[in-house]
């Protein structure tokens, strides 16, 4: 039998127990950090894209797909909210360290992406630079809250 506070095993959600007005807690983070110099569509195409291999690999954060009342069906979305924040290029390329170092979920874009046009040449970009030396404008990652703040320290919330 559960208790009151008990973790969904395999699922990341807290979930009280017989009570459905509570508030769902998960216990794992979904994080973009982008590098604070860019430009607003910058932002919005880096985030978009960090995102979107997410529930490929943990199809764990993929809810339900969705309906309106006329029964009019809509794709599923992340089960839990996309935290965004913001640092300077120094904190990007520490917390890339840091989520390497604990084998986190994470996906990168680099200053190189935004001169190509296709996926290929995308891939190419990126397997061309050491990882040491990959000049990184946005990074997604995906792991238990705990481990996806330590990756973050010292990054702030996107205003």
């Amino acid at each position: 039998m559960r208790n009151d506070d008990e973790t969904d095993v395999g699922t990341g959600v807290e979930n009280r127990a017989g009570d459905e007005n509570v508030p769902v807690r998960f216990d794992t983070k979904i994080a973009v950090l982008l590098r604070e110099d860019l430009e607003s569509w910058q932002r919005l195409n880096v985030t978009a894209f960090l995102v979107s291999g997410l529930g490929t690999v943990s199809p764990e954060v993929i809810g339900e797909p969705y309906t309106d009342a006329d029964g009019t069906a809509y794709l599923p979305m992340f089960r839990q909210p996309v935290l965004v924040f913001e640092g300077t290029k120094e904190m990007l390329t520490a917390a890339h360290g840091r989520a390497l170092s604990r084998s986190l979920p994470r996906a990168v874009f680099t200053s190189d992406l935004f001169s190509t046009g296709n996926d290929r040449d995308n891939r190419a970009a990126v397997r061309a630079v050491r990882k040491d030396q990959l000049d990184l404008v946005g990074m997604s990652i995906y792991g238990p809250r705990n481990a996806v703040d330590k990756v973050l320290r010292g990054a702030r919330m996107h205003p």
